[in-house]
C-alpha cells in the first residue's frame, strides 16, 4: 500500500508492558496514544460534510457524532473513576458521549434525548482530552511492569478502546450513503484488484491436538478482561476450507434460493430473515438486471468476486447448513477452540514475533478486503489471520479464573449471555489488541462487522456451555439479596425499601418514579406495581442486565457459592413474587449519579439506594435533584454512610469527619444541602440488609432511610 496518513498504525503492532527502559516506554506509550488519536480523526475526515455526522447509519446505533466524542470521553471517565484525575473537562459531553455502543436494552438510543453538539465543538473537546493525557504522561513516572493498577494501564485501555472504535466506526461509515463520503481520501484507498475469478475452494486436513487458551496477569501485552484465565481443550482431527468463502462461492447459496428457504436457517436466523427480508449480504448492492455491485467503505464498486464474502453469523451458519444439504457432509463453522487449533497447526506466530504482518491486517495493504488467495499461511491455508474476521460457533464466555477490571467492569460480562458469538482473526483495519493471539471479541449474531467465514468438516459435536446461570461473584450476592431467601429473620431489604417509598406517596401522583442504584432490580419492580412508569438506573451494566433479563423473560437464574468450589443453582421468577404485572412498567438504564443526563427528570418519586456513598461527587447530585422532581415530589435516600476514599475522595464525603472539632454526619450534610428545596418528613428509618457471601458468611448492614418532600 502507498504511504498514507494511516501509516503510523503499522508499528508498533502493540506495546510490550513488561520490559525496556521506563522512560523510553513512557514515550512509546505517548506515541502509541497520539498515533491512535490521529488515526481515529483521519477516519472521520472521510465524512464529506457535517450532515454525515448526524445521519444514523444503523437504526440500532447512534449517529457518528456520538462515536467521534465517545472515545475521548472514555479516556476522561476512566481516569476519573481511577482517581488519576479529579476534574471533568466537559460534564455535559462526558454524560452525552458515555454510553450506547452495543444493542443493549439499557442503551438510550432515543434521539429526542440528545442535543448533539456541533462537530467543531467535539473536535475542540478531543483536543482538550489530548492535552490532558499528554500532561498526565508528562507528570507521571512509569514503572515496569505496567499492571492493572497503573495509570499507564488505563491509558492503554483508552488507546485500545479507540482502536476498537476505529474499526466499528468504519463499519458504520460503510453503511452511510456514499454521497456523504469522500472516496478520494488518500489514507483510505481500496485494493486495486477488483476483477478476477475466485479460486476454487477445497477442504484441507487439520490434525487434532491440545489447545490452551487464556493468559495470566503477568502477560506482556495489554489485555481485556475476557482474555485472562486458563482453558484447555482436546480437538479432534477435522478439515477446514483452504480459503475464506469468497463472494463467488457465496453466490451459489444466493442463487440456490438460500434466503428464501427456512430449512437452512436457525430459528433465530429465520426470524431475522423475516424481519429484515434480505436477499443477499448487506454490502452487496442488487441491480435491476439481477447482477450485484459491492459497497466498500467509502464507495460502491464493481463486485469483487475474489474478495471474501462479508456476512453476519446467521448468514454464515445458513450457508454451512446449505452446504451440508448439498454435499451430505457435516459442514459447519469452527468453534473458537478449533480456530485456535488451525492457527497452531499452521504455525502462525503471535504479533510480537512478526517482522511484518502475515496477512491483510493493521492497514498495511488496503483499506478494504483483498482476494482470498493473496496471503498464504502454513500447510496450504490462506487468510488464517486478516482480510475479514471469521465467525465461530462459540458464544463468548469467561475462562476459569476470569475477573473484571475494576475500572471497566462491564466490558465483557454483558455479553456473557449466549447471544454474542466470537469472531476471530482480525480484518484489514484491525490493529493493536485486535491482532494479537489472545484477543476475544464477540458480537450479536445478526450484527455486521468486516467479517466473513471459513467452514470446516467435522463430526465432533459443538458444545455450547450453558451460561444462562449468572456466576459473576459481585452480582450473584445481589440476586440473592433481591430475589432469594430471607436470613436471620430479616425482611427482604429491597422489598422493604420499596414499601417505605410507597407508603410515603399514598394520596400523591404515582406517574413516574426513578430508582437510582437499582442493582438487580427488585425495588424497581415493587414500585412498578403502583407507578405507571419506573426508570431504574445503576452505574454497573453488570447489575442491571439481571433486571433486564427479568423484564424480558420473567425469570433469572444464578449460582450461589456454598463451600469452596461447591455452588447451588437457583431460578427466580417475578410471577412467584407477585411482580409479573409490573414488568411492562419498568425500564432499566445505565447512569452515573454524579453526572446524570437531563432526561432523568419529571419524577413524582426519586429513590436513591446506597449510591451516594459510592459516588465520586455526591453533592453535585444533591444540589440539583430538586430540578428532577415534580412539585411536591418525594425524595428518598437510603445509605449506610460507608464512605471510603478509594471510591470517593475525602473532600467529597458528606459526613464522617470533624469540622472545627465537631462531628459532622452524613445526615447533617443532607439536611444542610437539601433544606433550601426540601422538608424532611418524619424521622430517619433503619432497615436491615443481609448480604449472603456464601453459606456461612454474611454481611449485615443497617441502612438509614430519610424521606424528603419537595417544597413548591
Amino acid at each position: 500500500m502507498a504511504d498514507t496518513a494511516t501509516k503510523e498504525l503499522r508499528k508498533p503492532f502493540t506495546v510490550l508492558l513488561n520490559e525496556g527502559d521506563p522512560e523510553a516506554k513512557r514515550e512509546e506509550i505517548r506515541q502509541y496514544f497520539h498515533e491512535t488519536f490521529d488515526a481515529y480523526e483521519i477516519l472521520f475526515e472521510t465524512l464529506s460534510n457535517d450532515e454525515a455526522f448526524y445521519r444514523r447509519a444503523d437504526p440500532l446505533r447512534h449517529p457518528l457524532i456520538f462515536y467521534y466524542g465517545h472515545t475521548a470521553t472514555f479516556f476522561l471517565n476512566k481516569l476519573l473513576l481511577g482517581k488519576f484525575l479529579t476534574q471533568r473537562v466537559n460534564p455535559k459531553f462526558e454524560s452525552t458521549f458515555a454510553i450506547g455502543v452495543d444493542e443493549m436494552s439499557w442503551d438510550d438510543l432515543n434521539e429526542a434525548h440528545y442535543d448533539w453538539p456541533a462537530v467543531k465543538e467535539v473536535s475542540e473537546y478531543r483536543n482538550q482530552i489530548r492535552t490532558v493525557i499528554d500532561k498526565l504522561i508528562d507528570e507521571t513516572p512509569l514503572a515496569l511492569p505496567v499492571d492493572w493498577d497503573s495509570l499507564y494501564w488505563v491509558i492503554m485501555m483508552g488507546i485500545e478502546h479507540e482502536r476498537i472504535h476505529l474499526e466499528t466506526s468504519s463499519v458504520l461509515i460503510r453503511q452511510l450513503p456514499a454521497e456523504l463520503l469522500d472516496a478520494t481520501s488518500a489514507a483510505w484507498q481500496i485494493c486495486d484488484k477488483i476483477e478476477g475469478v475466485a479460486p476454487q475452494n477445497e477442504l484441507l486436513a487439520v490434525s487434532g491436538g491440545t489447545v490452551k487458551l487464556g493468559k495470566s496477569q503477568q502477560d506482556s501485552l495489554y489485555g481485556w478482561d475476557n482474555e485472562y484465565g486458563q482453558f484447555t481443550a482436546q480437538i479432534a482431527d477435522f478439515k477446514a476450507s483452504k480459503f475464506l468463502v469468497s463472494n463467488q462461492e457465496f453466490l451459489e447459496f444466493v442463487e440456490a434460493g438460500g434466503y428464501q428457504k427456512e430449512g437452512y436457517w436457525t430459528p433465530e436466523g429465520w426470524s431475522w430473515v423475516q424481519f429484515k427480508e434480505p436477499t443477499c449480504p448487506l454490502f452487496w448492492v442488487p441491480q435491476a438486471d439481477g447482477s450485484f455491485r459491492f459497497r466498500a467503505m467509502l464507495e460502491e464498486i464493481e463486485m469483487p468476486w475474489s474478495w471474501p464474502a462479508e456476512t453476519n453469523y446467521l448468514e454464515a451458519k445458513a450457508f454451512c447448513n446449505w452446504k451440508t444439504s448439498t454435499t451430505g457432509e457435516p459442514i459447519r463453522l469452527p468453534t473458537e477452540e478449533e480456530w485456535y487449533r488451525l492457527l497452531d497447526y499452521t504455525e502462525t506466530p503471535d504479533a510480537p514475533e512478526w517482522e511484518k504482518t502475515p496477512g491483510n491486517l493493521n492497514l498495511e495493504d488496503a483499506a478494504s478486503s483483498v482476494p482470498v488467495d493473496r496471503y498464504a499461511f502454513g500447510k496450504g491455508f490462506y487468510d488464517v489471520l486478516g482480510n475479514v474476521w471469521q465467525h465461530t460457533e462459540t458464544p463468548i464466555r469467561g475462562f476459569p479464573g476470569f475477573e473484571v477490571h475494576p475500572l471497566y467492569d462491564d466490558f465483557s460480562t454483558p455479553t456473557f449471555d449466549t447471544k454474542h458469538n466470537l469472531i476471530k482473526g482480525g480484518s484489514w483495519i484491525s490493529t493493536g489488541n485486535e491482532i494479537i493471539r489472545d484477543s476475544r471479541y464477540a458480537f450479536r449474531r445478526h450484527f455486521y462487522q468486516h467479517a466473513g467465514f471459513r467452514y470446516i468438516l467435522s463430526d465432533a459435536p459443538v458444545e455450547i456451555p450453558d451460561d444462562s446461570y449468572e456466576t459473576d461473584p459481585e452480582v450473584i450476592h445481589y440476586c440473592e439479596l433481591h430475589y432469594g431467601s430471607d436470613y436471620f429473620n430479616v425482611e427482604n431489604y429491597p422489598e422493604k425499601l420499596a414499601q417505605v417509598a410507597l407508603n410515603h406517596v399514598q394520596g400523591r401522583n404515582k406517574n413516574k418514579a426513578l430508582n437510582i442504584g437499582c442493582k438487580t432490580g427488585r425495588t424497581a419492580f415493587e414500585l412498578g406495581v403502583e407507578f405507571e412508569s419506573v426508570t431504574a438506573t445503576d452505574f454497573s451494566a453488570r447489575m442491571i442486565r439481571i433486571g433486564v433479563d427479568l423484564k424480558e423473560k420473567g425469570y433469572t437464574q444464578y449460582t450461589l457459592p456454598e463451600e469452596g468450589e461447591i455452588v447451588s443453582f437457583h431460578q427466580k421468577n417475578l410471577q412467584e413474587l407477585g411482580l409479573d404485572r409490573s414488568r411492562e412498567n419498568v425500564e432499566f438504564m445505565q447512569a452515573d449519579i454524579s453526572n446524570m443526563k437531563n432526561l432523568f427528570s419529571g419524577y413524582d418519586l426519586i429513590l436513591v439506594d446506597t449510591s451516594l456513598e459510592k459516588a465520586y461527587n455526591p453533592k453535585k447530585f444533591l444540589d440539583s435533584v430538586h430540578t428532577r422532581l415534580n412539585a411536591n415530589g418525594i425524595l428518598i435516600i437510603a445509605s449506610n454512610y460507608d464512605w471510603k476514599s478509594e471510591r470517593t475522595d475525602r473532600d467529597q464525603w458528606l459526613g464522617g469527619f470533624k469540622v472545627n472539632g465537631e462531628n459532622t454526619t452524613t445526615l447533617d450534610s443532607l439536611q444542610s444541602i437539601l433544606s433550601p428545596h426540601f422538608k424532611q418528613s418524619d424521622k430517619p428509618i433503619d432497615i436491615q440488609q443481609v448480604l449472603r457471601k456464601h453459606r456461612r458468611s454474611f454481611d449485615h448492614n443497617i441502612v438509614q432511610v430519610t424521606v424528603w418532600e419537595k417544597q413548591s
